[in-house]
């Protein structure tokens, strides 16, 4: 096949246009790359402070009294005298169960006294009698030992009777069921008409005081021991009283006003999950804590004078749980593992790989890699992570102009 030849003019203006394209590739600039440019990083510089040392730890709060209003005799229910879910106080009437049967019982132990009575008199009488005339020996012996017997018996009979009457005259009073403590009652689990029994125990309320509650808490060995090696190695100091403050976090995360005491510190170890039972006490008059509710308690360990602490988004996490810190040394970004303690206000304790006068890396991580060159820049709490850091490399490339051009890094007349 035979090739179309160009004429004059086409190959002169192929030849014009590929000297125009190799004037403007000779005119661009190559790319600058920024080698050895430093990242910007925030980064704080780790002094010891002393600082308390608390732990968050799971607690459910319990009633101080938990009364369980129950049946002790069978009946019908025939009044309730309470509001639901008002405050009662100890020895108020709640509910009533029909008190004729047991009105009946009573009478009769009384009347069964009244004869136990009159025939004690009458034995008493003839024993009286039967020893003036045995001394006489106008009865035998025998019939006197048998009348001071007769005696005997009828005063056994009385206090039988009493007891009889005594009986009856609590089963009367169980039919009116009074409230055994102060406290906050709640619903009634039977109606009037229900029939209630002594034998099965039947529930008909609860009574529970409020303006103090319990919280437990549990706690596993291994921090109680890791507790007592700090205390005992000095790098914890106990509380000069020696009394451990504690504090309960609301399930909106907002702080208790009251703080509470520790009771007890439990000295069995429940084998089934492995962890110890503490015990504290909270005054609940506004009754904001309420029996069942889970909270988080804050509860004071000690005082670390040389706490070391780092803010809490300077930790980075590795998947298999262990904790690093990114440190500036030499001008260069540095990796080092770190044992982290409890979080305390928004910043981690750490117990073990740092030292004083370091310089930890807080915010500025997506740029960064061990090795690589960073600027330090203080870091402000109040800023937002990253925001310096992105500012100043914002600066610094706008004060970098390129060759050729204005300080914004466009054109010169060259482009133009």
């Amino acid at each position: 096949m035979l090739k179309p030849r160009l004429s004059g003019w086409q190959r002169t203006s192929v030849i014009v246009l590929l000297s125009a394209g190799l004037l403007a590739a000779c005119s661009e600039e190559p790319e600058q790359k920024p080698q050895g440019m430093k990242i910007p990083v925030n980064v704080v510089t780790v002094e010891p402070t002393s600082t308390e040392v608390t732990v968050n730890l799971p607690g459910r709060v319990e009633a101080i009294k938990d009364a369980q209003i129950r049946a002790r005799v069978n009946g019908i229910v025939t009044d309730i005298k309470f509001e639901q879910g008002g405050v009662v106080e100890q020895g108020q009437s709640l509910f009533t169960i029909d008190p004729a049967p047991y009105q009946a019982v009573l009478d009769g132990a009384k009347a069964q006294l009244l004869q136990a009575q009159a025939d004690a008199k009458s034995a008493r009488l003839l024993a009286q009698r039967y020893a003036r005339l045995v001394k006489d020996n106008a009865v035998s012996r025998q019939e006197y030992d048998n009348a001071q017997a007769a005696a005997a018996q009828a005063e056994a009979a009385i206090a039988a009777a009493k007891a009889a009457v005594q009986s009856a005259q609590i089963d009367l009073g169980y039919t009116e069921v009074v409230s055994p403590i102060d406290g906050r009652i709640g619903k009634s689990y039977v109606t009037e008409g229900a029939l209630v029994s002594a034998t099965q125990a039947t529930q008909l309320a609860l009574v529970q005081q409020l303006d103090e509650v319990y919280v437990d808490i549990t706690r596993s060995t291994s921090e109680v021991m890791q507790l007592r090696k700090a205390l005992e190695s000095g790098m914890l100091e106990q509380a000069p009283d020696g009394s451990a403050k504690v504090e309960v976090m609301l399930e909106d995360g907002t702080l208790y006003p009251e703080s509470g005491k520790l009771l007890f510190s439990g000295v069995t170890v429940d084998p089934a999950t492995g962890q110890v039972s503490l015990r504290a006490v909270f005054p609940n008059k506004d009754e904001i804590l309420l029996p069942g509710m889970y909270v988080r308690v804050k509860l004071g360990q000690g005082v670390d004078r040389k706490a070391l602490l780092v803010p809490q988004q300077a930790v980075q996490r590795s998947p298999d749980g262990s904790s690093t810190l990114m440190l500036v040394k030499d001008g260069k970004v540095a990796a080092t593992p770190v044992t982290v303690g409890p979080l305390l206000d928004n910043k981690w304790l750490i117990t073990d790989g740092l030292s004083a006068g370091d310089v930890v890396i807080v915010a500025g991580f997506q740029k960064i890699r061990p090795g690589a060159p960073v600027q330090p820049i203080p870091w402000n709490p109040d800023q937002p992570a990253g925001a310096a850091a992105g500012q100043q490399a914002n600066g610094a490339a706008k004060a970098t102009p390129k060759e050729g051009g204005g300080p914004s890094g466009t054109p010169g007349e060259s482009s133009k």
